[in-house]
């Protein structure tokens, strides 16, 4: 394969002026090697300025991406601080309103328990009453029946000798009393 290249060359070479001269001296090794040596020697210090900025300003962006990384893992911390902070005030604060709810539960508890109580103790006052109007009412109709009766035996019975017996005692009495 290599031959085959090596002729393709040569046929090239011969019928359109394009070739590979193999002949060192005709090739002007000497100049080349001045021109390379001229371009080492002159060449070095703007290569080595190119380089020199260049390594200069990777180390420049390798510093601000650690100043980049050490500003971020300062935020991350900062970030993971604030985020327990929170975690914790939260939980103070959800404490805190199961506190609130079962205080506030235990006070309507107690606030209903003493309406009952008032509740209970004011029907039961309420019935006492009504328990003693009734009863007044039975005595005073009772009285009154019982004042009738008597008043209609009395007319049954009262004659008028009776009568004018009872009005000389009541009058004696009463001069008794004058005196």
């Amino acid at each position: 394969m290599t031959i085959m290249n090596i002729n393709l060359i040569n046929y090239i070479s011969e019928h359109e002026g394009f070739g590979i001269n193999t002949d060192v001296i005709d090739t002007n090794i000497l100049n080349l090697a001045v021109v390379i040596g001229v371009l080492i020697y002159y060449g070095r210090p703007l290569l080595g300025d190119i380089i020199t900025n260049r390594k200069t300003t990777i180390l420049k962006n390798l510093e601000d991406a650690e100043s980049r990384f050490q500003q971020a893992a300062e935020n991350l911390s900062f970030a993971k601080e604030q985020l327990q902070k929170a975690k914790i005030k939260s939980e103070q604060i959800r404490n805190q309103g199961i506190t609130i709810a079962k205080q506030t539960a235990n006070k309507i508890i107690t606030s209903a328990e003493n309406d009952i109580k008032r509740l209970k103790e004011t029907t039961l006052y309420i019935i006492k009453l009504e328990e003693e109007k009734c009863l007044s009412e039975v005595f005073s109709k009772l009285n009154d029946l019982a004042f009738s009766k008597a008043i209609e035996k009395i007319k049954q019975n009262l004659n008028p000798s009776l009568q004018k017996k009872i009005v000389l005692q009541n009058t004696e009495k009463l001069s008794t009393f004058k005196r």
